[in-house]
């Protein structure tokens, strides 16, 4: 699923997470985390059980535009050449010098002591044995939409999230028993849901421009399901459509409300990288 998180999301996951009980979101269930923790099956420090599959009322969502600014586009192309190379000292250059922030659950984790590109390269990962962090700009380069983050005057940050009703979609997760990270949305304005996790798996079902939600891992204690689990390594993932069936899509079709986001600001000089907005760690 998508890298990167919806600024203009947050107030809905917000509301959503003190509606499902006051808590916050950085305690709420995420697909994948290891047993006993976030994500991971219920059991001393676990989060409780996830809610069974059943029918939901579809909200709308309207996909952003591309940004309409060639030189955000000549930006981007510099960005991907950069990332493909793995190049820190030309990315330095594409970040601003002083200024960058780091939005995490808890706020701004950026040290105002160190330079934009040490911060950078500490919110992404950037060095080490594994700098995952130059897929996370290579996908960045890749992305042509933009919104403004209201709270932070000229900033700019990628990709644009869906507009939605978002009182609707709070009414949706509560009588789902579901949380803001079980919802994504069809990046392309559609989804083919299979009966199981692979291409040539029947097609059981189109989903429109609509909130879907997604329900990775094996079926909750006493649900069905429409076909067995993805093998391993296959990019494809579970959802439960508006009527309560289940199946699978194509893993980069459909995008995360509660994703990543790269941020950036122009000036004189042109296009920098200004700030990262993401989990804590």
């Amino acid at each position: 699923m998508s890298h990167f998180r919806y600024p203009g999301r947050t107030a809905f996951l917000v509301a959503l997470a003190l509606a499902l009980g006051g808590t916050s979101l950085s305690a709420q269930p995420r697909p994948g985390g290891p047993p006993g923790g976030p994500g991971g099956p219920p059991g001393r420090g676990g989060p409780p059980p996830m809610a069974p599959p059943k029918p939901y009322k579809p909200v709308a969502v309207t996909l952003p535009q591309p940004f309409n600014d060639p030189s955000f586009d000549a930006f981007r192309k510099e960005l991907g050449e950069i990332a493909s190379h793995k190049d820190r000292a030309a990315l330095a250059g594409k970040v601003v010098a002083n200024g960058f922030f780091w939005m995490g659950e808890k706020g701004d984790k950026a040290n105002k002591r160190k330079s934009g590109i040490d911060n950078l390269a500490a919110a992404i990962g950037i060095d080490g044995r594994d700098p995952q962090g130059w897929e996370i700009l290579a996908a960045a380069a890749n992305e042509a939409t933009l919104e403004p983050i209201p709270e932070k005057k000229g900033v700019m940050c990628s990709p644009a999230g869906p507009v939605f009703d978002q009182k609707a979609a709070e009414q949706t997760a509560r009588a789902t028993g579901t949380s803001p990270q079980d919802w994504g949305f069809p990046v392309k304005g559609g989804l083919d849901v299979h009966a199981a996790g692979q291409a040539s798996s029947p097609v059981i079902e189109k989903v429109g421009s609509v909130l879907v939600r997604v329900m990775p891992e094996g079926p909750p204690p006493g649900a069905g399901g429409n076909g067995p689990p993805p093998k391993p390594g296959a990019s494809f993932v579970r959802i439960v459509t508006p009527s309560g069936k289940v199946g699978y899509v194509v893993d980069d079709a459909i995008g995360a409300l509660d994703s990543d986001q790269l941020c950036f600001v122009k000036d004189a000089a042109g296009w920098k990288i200004s700030g990262y907005a993401g989990r804590d760690n």
